[in-house]
Formats: structure tokens, sequence, C-alpha cells
């Protein structure tokens, strides 16, 4: 009698991971979705509730009538069942190639072999149709002194500084002038010179890249038209622009 109940035991299997049971595990009596009476382990049993199934000791506490749990379907069955959209007006061969791809997978014709392949074309495609994202664009200062003021940050934040830390050992402090463009709101001129030399950069606030360029330079500062050696700001030994600095007169 011994061995037929412990050969009992062991041929119970949990009906959630299909594992026999050990020697003294307790099953736990479950009914599924159609009334079907089950068996479950205590491991699988949040696994039995999510799914659906009722523990017997409390099917009477429950209403008699309850909604069958659908199983979840696989990815692929999904999108078998999904209703086709209709063609969006402007984009009718985007929207045939896509019904035709899917109708592809329905079949099930080599679904498994071109399944990353047709679902890598539907995200072209559909990258394709999708509004590209706006170019970025710097705020341009509306007031003349912030204008000023982020032109130098932009012009010492570039390569030039260097060119005129090196000039300036040779020829001394330079003078500098910068004054916002009359014609372009974006613009500011810097303006450096030595009375042997002079170079007049543009820095462009709206510039994403290379804000920073040298316009022109010369060696007489009667090149230089009479707003050019209004001198409002000084460069430091490094080749940095400081404004508020009287430059030398």
């Amino acid at each position: 009698m011994n061995k037929e109940l412990r050969a009992w035991h062991e041929e119970i299997v949990c009906d959630v991971c299909g594992r026999t049971m050990l020697k003294g595990e307790r099953a736990e009596p479950y009914l599924a979705p159609g009334g079907q009476r089950t068996l479950v382990c205590e491991l699988c049993s949040d696994r039995a509730s999510a799914e659906g199934w009722i523990r017997e000791s409390a099917h009477g506490e429950l209403p008699t009538a309850m909604r069958r749990h659908e199983p979840r379907r696989s990815i692929l069955s999904r999108l078998r069942r999904r209703p086709e959209p209709a063609p969006s007006r402007g984009e009718p061969e985007v929207a045939a190639r896509d019904n035709g791809r899917r109708a592809a997978w329905a079949d099930g014709g080599g679904e498994h072999e071109h399944a990353a392949e047709v679902a890598h074309e539907l995200a072209a495609d559909r990258a394709i149709t999708r509004p590209k994202d706006p170019r970025h664009v710097r705020a341009i200062p509306t007031n003349a002194q912030a204008k000023v003021e982020r032109a130098v940050e932009v012009f010492n934040g570039s390569e030039h500084p260097r060119t005129i830390a090196g000039i300036s050992r040779s020829l001394g402090e330079p003078w500098v002038n910068v004054t916002p463009s009359s014609e372009v709101p974006s613009e500011v001129a810097i303006v450096v010179a030595w009375e042997l030399s002079w170079y007049h950069y543009r820095v462009d606030l709206g510039a994403e890249h290379d804000p920073v360029t040298l316009v022109a330079k010369g060696h007489e500062l009667e090149e230089l038209d009479a707003w050019a050696r209004e001198w409002n700001a000084a460069a430091v030994h490094d080749g940095r622009v400081v404004l508020g600095v009287g430059s030398p007169g």
C-alpha cells in the first residue's frame, strides 16, 4: 500500500510548469477557465492566478459567471490578426508595400526566415515618412550689449586668441574694437590692431560651426573705417578679449 501511494504521489505534475512534484510537496487544486480542474505547485500559484485560474478553495466566494481569460498570443499571431489600416492619402505606394509584406507574413511562407528582414524594411519606410527634427538654431540676443558680450565669449573660445597672443609678444598690447553689425543682426565685428598690423574678425552668433571668421587684415591703421578705430576693449596676455578695459590710445 505504501509503495502504491508513493508511486501515485510521484506522478503528480504541475499543470503550469509541467514539473513532477517532489515527495511532501503540496499541490493546490485550481479551476481553469471552462471549469477544468488542475493541480498547481506552490511555486506557480502566482502564474496560475495571472492566467485567470481560480483556487478551488475560493471558488464558492466568486460570482457564478466570470469573463473567460484569453491566453496571450505571440507577437506573430497578433500581427496576423491586426486590422489592415486604410492607405493614407499621398502615400499609396508605401501603404501597398506594407499590406503586401503583412500578407506574406500571414501566409506563413518563410515567416521565420524573413521576419527580421520585413520588420527592418517596414521600420525604414516609416522613418522616411516621419517628419525631420527641426534644425537647432542658436538664440541671438536682441540687445546690442548682450550681442557684444556673447561675441567676445565665442571669440575667446576659438583658436584665434592664440594668434593675438603670439603677435602681442612682438608688437605689444593691441587696441581692440567690438561692434555689432548694422546690416546683419547675428554678426559682431572684432578688430584687433597694432601700429604695424591689424586683424578684422567676424563673429556669427547664429552659426553652429566655425562662428569666428577672419575677414581681413592689413598693416596701416588708416586702412580701417572710423568705427573700427573706436577702441572699447583690450586683449590680455593670452589673447583673450576683455570688455570694459580701456585700450592704449
